[in-house]
């Protein structure tokens, strides 16, 4: 009997191993491999039409950062979602017309919809209007001294950010790393950005 007892307990231990291992296994190994594409600067080869910021760069976001609502942003916020984002001083007729294309690619997700936010970075201090039109945006807007610091942070090929009129992509770990040209057309962005998420255990 004790035999028997003594053989159950050493398959309960090494039940147990099994189980601790594959853990392991399946929640470090993606880490390893995301920190060591990072490290080495590597990304997957693919047919990607967006422009990979080279090295990708991790977003410095400082306290002078508030919503439309004047909160500031916490400290985690370009780290729980994909981020899609769009720069303007002033949101005129392009911006806008840009922020529908935004909606149209983020409901074009599908069930992948909760994993992307669309963000609206703008010196714009009234922006009433847009939030009324676009209320699941967010609008992070403050005067152009006060987000002139962030915003350089997206700054590709030399470009003014304030007028590129490019989309960029954040991913979930916080890091600027691709962006989008203002003429490529919306189903094609959206056909790069939803392979993106396929293939992405993060966000």
């Amino acid at each position: 009997m004790q035999n028997d007892q003594q053989l159950s307990e050493l398959a309960r231990q090494r039940k147990g191993r099994i189980v601790l291992i594959l853990m392991l296994t399946f929640f470090a190994v993606p880490l390893m491999v995301v920190m060591l594409m990072f490290k080495f600067n590597w990304m997957p080869t693919g047919e990607s039409v967006g422009e990979l910021v080279r090295p990708a760069r991790l977003l410095n976001t400082t306290s002078d950062l508030k919503d439309d609502a004047g909160a500031t942003l916490p400290s985690q916020f370009w780290r729980e979602k994909w981020s899609v984002v769009y720069i303007a001083d002033n949101c005129q007729a392009v911006c806008l017309g840009k922020l529908h294309d935004m909606r149209q690619l983020h409901v074009s997700l599908y069930k992948d919809m909760e994993r992307a936010q669309r963000v609206l970075i703008t010196a714009q201090q009234d922006t009433s209007s847009i939030k009324r039109d676009y209320p699941d945006l967010i609008i992070l807007n403050q005067p152009v001294e006060n987000i002139a610091k962030f915003t350089q942070q997206f700054q590709v090929n030399n470009e003014n950010v304030y007028s590129s009129n490019r989309l960029y992509l954040v991913d979930p770990l916080g890091h600027l790393m691709m962006s989008y040209q203002p003429q490529l057309p919306l189903a094609t962005v959206r056909k790069d950005v939803t392979r993106l998420l396929r293939f992405s255990w993060a966000g």
